[in-house]
């Protein structure tokens, strides 16, 4: 089987890819999204020698390994949001060569660079990388670890560790490439392994301790959030956002192709070589369904792992007949079939074209918010009232972002969901898309998006109005 391109064109390849994603990030600037922006502020936080505020209202699931990011890239100052979201947009070239690499290394060079195409032309990983989620490097680490097991090479181990202080899932992962390693593996790579498997899991612990005196704290806080925010959970809302979910970020062209793949693959090149992407689809599948069975919340970003193996599966699917002999009786036939669904797939794709439009749009409204919020909150007779008390919005959806732009300790930024204030400074959303999206968020009273009484108006921007009452 061919593994890949020659040397120079991939090294060319992955050069467009990188000057792509670093184009993107220049030309389209945006924003991170809450749980960043808290991030960041945990960052600095720690740079202060501060406790992080892991325990604020509504505040999101920690990840060790991105706060550290955070707190390094803090010391470029206001300016460290944008470059976290510039390691996120690298993080995606890097996801998009990964599965490349694998998908060369398991199925052939076409099929590596079909799968590829499907996750570098997916909306929600591109969203994903715009807003800064943790998810991107962590699905790079991920595939990477991916591709030094596919070639049964050290180091996938190492990987699994620092993705499993990303995000979670990983430490399914890493159990499972335990499985798979600690037969026949001397004592003292048994003893490596296993410490690997144990490292990310009770680091996250020591560090949930330290912060708040309970070490399961993330999964405690997780679970309160869910119920808090009325968000889905419960395995009888599984299959349905299963579909949901899976739709939106792979297309479900897509994951039919997927599940013919995934069939397959069984069949050529076989359980073994082909272990590896299957195990990514099984297992994430997995972990969602216990994500539900744990009563956390059912979130999209929970099936993005998944979501690249059905990629993968997917470009085998149509490109797989590549890697046969040229003269193997089901090569033709195979070849007719990927033709077949190819034609149906464009005609998807120009059905689907206007979601990138909408892409778009998101971007744009997001780089305006982000605009107004600074607008407002810089306005002299905003930081005049906020001597008299701390500023507040209709609830926690926009206090981190505030508290970063702010260098503002916890108590100078909060939610009037949580506690209405006397005095202080009041911002409101002014328009129905920003009401929508940051005023009315779940678990919030409507009241809370109209000024108390003795509050004046002193000044609005873009989207944004601020009251104020001394």
């Amino acid at each position: 089987m061919t593994r890949g391109f020659d040397r120079r064109a991939e090294w060319t390849g992955a050069a467009v890819v990188v000057l792509v994603a670093i184009g993107v990030w220049a030309l389209a600037p945006t924003y991170p999204n809450y749980d960043s922006y808290y991030h960041l502020v945990w960052g600095r936080e720690l740079r202060d020698g501060l406790t992080p505020s892991f325990e604020a209202y509504a505040a999101p699931t920690q990840h060790p390994l991105y706060v550290a990011l955070a707190a390094v890239l803090g010391l470029l100052g206001e300016r460290a949001d944008r470059a976290l979201v510039l390691v996120c947009f690298l993080s995606h070239a890097a996801l998009v060569l990964g599965a490349y690499r694998l998908g060369a290394t398991v199925f052939g060079r076409w099929s590596g660079l079909l799968g590829a195409l499907f996750v570098a032309s997916s909306a929600s990983f591109l969203l994903y990388s715009a807003r800064g989620y943790v998810d991107m490097p962590f699905l790079a680490l991920v595939v990477w670890a991916g591709v030094r097991a596919a070639q049964e090479r050290r180091g996938a181990m190492a990987l699994l560790v620092l993705a499993g202080l990303l995000r979670p899932e990983a430490w399914v992962l890493a159990g499972l490439h335990w499985l798979w390693c600690v037969r026949g593996a001397t004592a003292r790579d048994r003893v490596g392994l296993t410490l690997g498997v144990l490292a990310a899991p009770v680091l996250w612990a020591l560090v949930d301790l330290a912060a708040t005196g309970d070490p399961l704290h993330s999964l405690n806080a997780t679970s309160r959030l869910a119920d808090d925010l009325g968000r889905e959970q419960g395995l009888g809302a599984v299959p349905g956002a299963f579909v949901s979910f899976v739709g939106a970020t792979v297309r479900p062209p897509v994951f039919v192709l997927a599940l013919v793949g995934g069939v397959i693959a069984l069949w050529r090149p076989g359980w073994r070589a082909a272990r590896v992407p299957l195990a990514l689809a099984v297992a994430g599948v997995v972990t969602f369904v216990g994500t539900g069975a744990l009563g956390l919340s059912i979130l999209p970003r929970y099936l993005t792992v998944p979501s690249v193996a059905f990629c993968l599966l997917g470009g085998y699917a149509l490109a797989g007949f590549t890697a046969l002999p040229a003269q193997h009786p089901a090569r033709r036939r195979w070849a007719r079939g990927s033709a077949a669904a190819a034609a149906l797939g464009a005609i998807g794709l120009v059905l689907l074209a206007p979601s990138l439009g909408r892409v778009s749009e998101e971007l744009r409204f997001l780089r305006a918010s982000h605009r107004g919020l600074v607008g407002v909150l810089d306005a002299p007779a905003v930081r005049a009232a906020m001597r008299c008390g701390p500023v507040t919005f209709p609830n926690y959806r926009l206090v981190p972002d505030a508290r970063w732009h702010l260098d503002a300790p916890r108590e100078a930024v909060g939610a009037r969901s949580a506690r209405r204030r006397e005095r202080g400074v009041a911002v409101f959303l002014t328009t129905r898309k920003g009401l929508r999206r940051f005023g009315f968020a779940d678990g919030a009273s409507p009241t809370t998006n109209v000024p108390d009484p003795g509050f004046r108006r002193i000044v609005a921007r873009a989207g944004f109005a601020a009251y104020a009452r001394c």
